[in-house]
């Protein structure tokens, strides 16, 4: 039966079982999930010619023999076989192939093959998160036929592109534009068409990157300014539903007695709100104030597919045991391999997670998948392990990608090597850098903050601004790195940050401590302790 069918005969309680039911699990039954899928993936994956060639032909008997003979891998490991699509070498057909980016700059996409039995439970998942969205406790939730849905998605070949299509053989959803016009439309174009929809229909589910919908949203506030956009809103009141225009006539009124501007929550009553992406962090607090309700924060990603969501309680990501195998690599151990790339780091299972402590995530793709104990680079931290919405599973939070990449807003996937290229096309003489995540104390927006030093004979106050620096590396970050040039396009924001130290400064810092600062996302505390050794121009001040 599908999930129309099963809402149609009013079966809630098997429709809670079937798809929020790992909720109830405890940890034993868990691991006894995780561990029957993994042995039924490891038959397919070591079997094919994909798994053979990381194997180099060795063969694991038991799950332990598994996690000891295959490397942790990354993308690298795949890309040979994957992005020439070598259907014969993967451990089952794909259905269909999923793109992202890789690394600006250096390679420009990856791609991940989704099999029949991923796609399924790509689906469900879906649902679940779906129903957490609009659930008010354990047992509730509020999805119904032809409820309405924002596309505010990336359509196929991203991953968000799937959900239209996942969902259409499980439960009537209206797509706000239709999926078939969408696809065909930019991102601004997609925007304007679904809330002019929306303004007629009413919009029951939005679901976005929390950077993307913050600015979508912001656009909807900006409807009850005066001038050209309040103009074209009136007019549209001429072709809304009349309880739709007395809604916003109501709303206007209640925005001037307030002396506010006018949100989307004045006009929508959303039941589900989701988000996800990196940075999600800094826009949900936002976004509930503009929506009226909270984002319930979901997780995926190209390779893994949907791997997590919210409850009722938006406090803590819980991990489908169906998705993939997981594995955690401690902080601790994160930090010895990045120092020391030959290292090899420690695991542990879901059942050893500590509360509190921070954790690189390791994926083993199950249902035919093509990763094995893959890097996928992201990291949590595990915020509890029972009690909880009366769970008995580990909880986690996001925190960011791995230190040595800088994701901004879920746009961007900025390495040393991509900044090492910026900078040699640019032409600029660079004597040292270090480049660092931050974020602005007003709002708690994320930037980049590049620290540069410059070659003797470049005198920043006459030769080089900083502002023409700031000029000159921002166009060669737009065409090293695509997805860079979309925050400027689609989001409107320019992330680079710069500060420009004297001669000498990287050097001197290390003689006096012995340190070597990484290029990328180095200590804040190392570099505030270098700009205070050894000032930058202009006693201290940023350029």
């Amino acid at each position: 039966m599908t999930f129309e069918e099963k809402l149609t005969n009013q079966e809630y309680d098997r429709i809670w079982q079937e798809y929020c039911g790992f909720l109830d699990l405890d940890m034993a039954s868990y691991m006894k999930i995780q561990r029957r899928l993994l042995e039924e993936q490891m038959g397919l994956w070591c079997a094919s010619p994909l798994g053979k060639k990381i194997l180099k032909d060795k063969r694991p008997e038991n799950i332990e023999e598994f996690r000891a003979m295959v490397p942790l891998t990354t993308y690298e490991d795949y890309a040979d076989v994957l992005l020439l699509k070598k259907e014969d070498m993967l451990p089952d057909k794909p259905i269909i192939w999923i793109q992202t980016t890789w690394e600006g700059g250096k390679h420009p996409i990856k791609v991940a093959p989704y099999t029949s039995g991923m796609l399924k439970t790509y689906k469900n998942n879906i649902l679940t998160c779906l129903m957490m969205a609009t659930s008010k406790g354990r047992g509730s939730f509020d999805i119904g036929i032809g409820d309405t849905f924002l596309y505010g998605l990336a359509p196929l070949p991203y991953i968000t592109g799937l959900i239209p299509l996942g969902l259409s053989d499980e439960l009537h959803i209206e797509f706000l534009p239709p999926v078939d016009e969408a696809v065909n439309m930019t991102f601004s174009e997609r925007n304007k068409k679904g809330f002019k929809m929306g303004l007629g229909k009413g919009i029951d589910f939005f679901f976005g990157m929390g950077s993307v919908a913050y600015f979508v949203s912001m656009s909807i506030a900006s409807l009850s300014e005066g001038g050209k956009k309040g103009g074209s809103f009136l007019k549209k009141l001429f072709t809304m539903p009349p309880s739709m225009t007395l809604r916003y006539l109501k709303a206007k009124k209640q925005c001037e007695k307030e002396g506010r501007g006018l949100m989307p929550k004045d006009l929508f009553r959303l039941k589900g709100f989701l988000c996800a992406g990196t940075d999600n962090r800094c826009y949900k607090d936002d976004l509930e104030e503009l929506w009226g309700i909270r984002p319930v924060e979901v997780f995926a990603g190209t390779e893994p597919s949907f791997i997590g969501t919210e409850t009722w309680n938006r406090n803590g990501l819980y991990f489908f045991p169906d998705a993939c195998f997981y594995e955690f690599i401690p902080e601790t151990e994160m930090y010895k391999n990045l120092d020391d790339p030959s290292y090899v780091p420690r695991t542990i299972c879901m059942d050893e997670v500590a509360a509190g402590e921070v954790y690189e995530i390791v994926l083993t793709v199950l249902k035919g998948g093509a990763f094995a104990r893959y890097r996928v680079g992201d990291v949590y931290r595990c915020l509890g392990l029972t009690k909880e919405d009366e769970t008995r599973i580990p909880r986690f939070e996001y925190i960011d990608r791995v230190p040595d990449i800088i994701d901004i807003a879920g746009f961007t996937r900025i390495s040393e090597n991509s900044i090492k290229n910026v900078i040699s096309l640019s032409g600029i003489d660079v004597t040292d850098w270090a480049a660092l995540k931050e974020f602005t104390e007003d709002r708690g927006r994320p930037y980049l903050h590049m620290y540069v030093e410059l070659a003797p004979g470049c005198v920043v106050n006459r030769a080089v601004s900083r502002e023409l620096l700031k000029e000159h590396l921002t166009i060669y970050f737009k065409y090293v790195d695509q997805d860079y040039h979309d925050l400027k396009r689609i989001l409107g924001m320019d992330p680079l940050e710069i500060t420009v130290l004297r001669c000498g400064t990287f050097a001197s810092y290390r003689e006096k401590t012995g340190k070597t600062l990484r290029h990328i996302n180095p200590s804040i505390h190392d570099i505030q302790e270098m700009i205070k050794m050894q000032a930058a121009f202009d006693g201290h001040r940023r350029y």
